[in-house]
């Protein structure tokens, strides 16, 4: 494979459909993408790899994402590394900068916030959204996110959801808002 304009990146995410559209957008982006849904496969590829990117969830299932700022800070201390969460909180934000990451977002982050905290400067605030997603795309957004961490069963996401079986089903089958 012919090296990438961006580099390599390594994306580290337990929730396997966003991994998966993620990865697709940063390659088209131009980004050699490095993909793994735990720590244990992120610490294999980034050793053979050594990559110059990495975007890392916070909570995977077999521990933190924040383990590995550190990490791969310490084997290369030049990476960008961006944070994302569905949990997100200022005390894991400051551990996160502080460990070497660039930037933390929260899930469901937009791929183009995500490539504007990699590329951007040391120093730069980022911009505000010019187009955020609207409060609707965010509930539905969430309303995914826990829905596939529940295995796609409808009882135990109304119920961590704390919504109406019948509720969440009526949602579901409605088209994503924009």
């Amino acid at each position: 494979m012919t090296e990438t304009q961006n580099g390599t990146l390594l994306l580290v995410d337990d929730d396997n459909s966003f991994r998966q559209r993620l990865e697709l957008t940063l390659s088209r982006r131009g980004y050699q993408v490095l993909s793994a849904a735990g720590i244990a496969e992120a610490r294999a590829l980034a050793a053979r790899n050594r990559p110059t990117h990495a975007v890392l969830d916070m909570r995977l299932q077999d521990g933190s994402g924040l383990d590995l700022v550190s990490e791969l800070r310490a084997a290369n201390p030049t990476i960008r590394i961006v944070m994302l969460t569905g949990y997100g909180n200022l005390a894991t934000a400051v551990a996160a900068v502080k460990a070497g990451a660039v930037d933390y977002l929260a899930k469901p982050a937009d791929p183009d916030d995500i490539i504007k905290a990699l590329a951007a400067n040391s120093g730069d605030k980022p911009a505000p959204p010019e187009d955020p997603m609207s409060a609707d795309r965010v509930r539905w957004e969430h309303i995914q996110r826990v829905y596939e961490l529940c295995d796609r069963n409808v009882s135990e996401t109304a119920r961590r959801l704390k919504m109406h079986r019948r509720t969440l089903q009526r949602i579901l089958a409605k088209r994503s808002p924009q």
